[in-house]
């Protein structure tokens, strides 16, 4: 026999009536005692019976005596009973028999109900009342009010019984809710001594004692505890106290907050470990007087990279007209040290953001092959690296940044397969949009959490031995660019896919004419200067709504325009306001610059300074490096 069923013999056995509804009114247990004192049928004593229906029933039955109106006597009742309040009374039912009834809520929400035949009593009541000629009325008055108090201290014990056990239910909660907080609360009488604790203080003090109820502070906290009193004597003279201190023992931040006791003498105590959060601060800070640095070189970098453009491009001219003996190693100290600026222009920049993408015409071809010559002596005998190259010519890329990415790419295939195996190096353009470069190899695959987090910076799969700053040096490369990576598994192991804007090297033609935009007459003249070194043709605007006018007017074959021009509008805008024409873009703004990441997903982008020869490459002239 099963709980449930010896519940139900036990409660059968009782004499009085009892009958358990819950929150919905619907009949939840019963005894044999609650169908046999109402003659109910048995879908009324049946789990799940509606309340309403009983007292329906009920009502038909005559139970409640004559009913004009039956439906709003049984809305009263139910009206009544979803109040869930302690009740008893006393009725006379149509057969003449009284029955006592005794209700309470429950805690969950519902009624427990007895129901007390309590007619032999009612008949001694009423012998007594027949007999009491030898007593007073005082006396019956106060038999019957102290047995209506008896009746009423019952249920009043019942209730606060209950009051007892949700209370006790309650505390428990409430311990264990602080002792799941990541803080710990406790409370300091006037002694110093704990009288309440979550037992959470070594996990923000690590070293320190979890039971601590009835310590002195000084006893719980250690050494800590100098740093601490000050704010608990503030405390206890009723000031509240916000601080923060390192726990010299584990180094971890401290934030404590001290509270009065208002109803007596103590203190509350709320502290946690804020390491994380003054580290994330002071990174922030950190940040901040960066972007402060670039804000504050960035101008200045802008005038002195004019200005050395300028200069670059003077004693390039004046190399070419004065080529006695006496003359050439000062124009090449003055452009050695111009370069010398440049240089450190670009240091500068580097200290203050992330690196540039300074693209150039790049075979492809040859720069697989150097690829295949730096890679191969760093791989094991077993080994191979194989080079699958779809995509022929000439594409503007930064040679040294995607050598660097595609080497480390190469290395981390490589500890990947151990002592054998195949890796891959593939290219290959995608609809005159991508250049794509994949590295897979024949290794066990990205797991999936690398697949997940691989990017991000620090993680790791080889424990101490790797920085995690690989792939996440190449995820702002490619960034940088304005393409995208993918990680992927293929079958066998891992593939890292890098995909670069697609954009060609293609030599203008020398008759060709360059539109060149730029605002500072200076800088202008000398750029048009070195155009019409390379044989072009050059016409000149001081702003976007200048070029676009020409451009309107004229057969342009190429745009070469600075980033910030007068006007409204940036240089920027001219890839997409003039679709039909290529446009190669200048500037010396940083490589963080909002305007320069977003004109580098635009057009090619030149750094100032730059050379004669340097500007040559950029546009894509043969032999410009020469």
């Amino acid at each position: 026999m099963n709980k449930d069923a010896l519940t139900q013999a036990g409660l059968n056995l009782i004499q009085q009536a009892l009958s358990i509804y819950d929150s919905d009114l619907r009949l939840a247990v019963s005894n044999r005692r609650f169908a046999e004192l109402f003659d109910l049928p048995e879908r009324l004593c049946t789990e799940g019976a509606s309340f309403e229906d009983t007292i329906r029933y009920l009502v038909e039955r005559g139970e409640y005596g004559p009913v004009d109106h039956p439906e709003s006597f049984v809305a009263a009742r139910l009206e009544q009973a979803r109040a869930f309040e302690p009740h008893y009374m006393e009725r006379t039912r149509a057969n003449g028999r009284t029955i006592s009834v005794e209700g309470a809520p429950l805690p969950q929400g519902g009624w427990v109900t007895v129901y007390t035949d309590i007619t032999a009593m009612k008949r001694q009541e009423s012998l007594l009342r027949t007999r009491s000629e030898l007593l007073s009325e005082e006396v019956l008055r106060r038999s019957e009010e102290l047995s209506a108090t008896n009746r009423q201290l019952a249920a009043t014990n019942a209730a606060l019984e209950e009051a007892r056990r949700e209370l006790t239910e309650m505390e428990a909660r409430t311990r264990l809710t602080t002792e799941m907080m990541p803080a710990h609360i406790a409370r300091v009488d006037a002694g110093w001594r704990y009288t309440f604790s979550n037992r959470r203080l070594p996990h923000v003090m690590p070293g320190r004692p979890s039971e601590i109820v009835g310590l002195h502070v000084s006893e719980a906290l250690g050494p800590a505890y100098a740093k601490v009193r000050p704010h608990m004597e503030r405390a206890l003279a009723g000031r509240q106290s916000i601080f923060e201190f390192t726990d010299e023992g584990s180094s971890r931040r401290i934030r404590a907050v001290f509270t009065p006791d208002p109803t007596e003498p103590g203190v509350y105590i709320l502290s946690h470990d804020v390491t994380e959060e003054t580290q994330a601060r002071a990174a922030l800070q950190q940040t901040k007087r960066r972007e402060l640095a670039a804000q504050l070189t960035s101008g200045l970098a802008h005038d002195f990279s004019n200005l050395l453009t300028i200069i670059l491009g003077m004693q390039s001219k004046l190399a070419r007209i004065n080529e006695t003996p006496e003359a050439q190693p000062l124009i090449q100290a003055t452009l050695q040290a111009a370069r010398r600026g440049g240089e450190l222009l670009n240091r500068i920049a580097d200290i203050t953001s992330h690196r540039a993408w300074r693209p150039a015409p790049v075979d492809l071809g040859a720069f697989l092959a150097d690829l295949e010559t730096l890679a191969t002596p760093s791989l094991p005998g077993r080994l191979a690296l194989r080079i699958a190259a779809e995509a022929r010519g000439t594409f503007l890329l930064d040679e040294g940044m995607l050598q660097d990415a595609a080497l480390n790419l190469v290395l981390n295939a490589a500890d990947a397969c151990g002592e054998e195996g195949t890796i891959t190096v593939a290219a290959r353009t995608i609809l005159d949009t991508w250049l794509e470069l994949s590295v897979s190899d024949t290794g066990p695959g990205f797991s999936p959490q690398a697949l997940q987090h691989g990017l991000d910076p620090f993680f790791t799969t080889k424990g101490g031995e790797g920085s995690g700053l690989g792939l996440a040096m190449v995820y702002d490369m490619v960034k940088l660019a304005g393409g995208e990576v993918k990680l992927a598994n293929g079958a066998p192991g891992a593939c890292v896919t890098l995909r670069l804007p697609l954009r060609r090297a293609e030599a203008l033609p020398r008759a060709g004419l360059v539109l060149l935009v730029e605002d500072n007459p200076d800088l202008r003249a000398e750029v048009r200067e070195m155009l019409t070194a390379m044989g072009h043709q050059v016409a000149e605007a001081a702003s976007v709504e200048e070029a676009r006018t020409l451009a309107e007017r004229l057969e342009i074959d190429l745009v070469l325009s600075d980033i910030t021009l007068e006007g409204a509008l940036p240089g920027s805008e001219l890839p997409l306001l003039l679709p039909n024409v290529p446009v190669q873009l200048m500037t010396s703004l940083p490589p963080d610059s909002p305007l320069r990441r977003e004109a580098v997903t635009r057009a090619p982008v030149l750094a100032k300074p730059f050379t004669p020869e340097e500007l040559a490459a950029f546009l894509g002239h043969p032999g410009a490096a020469a």
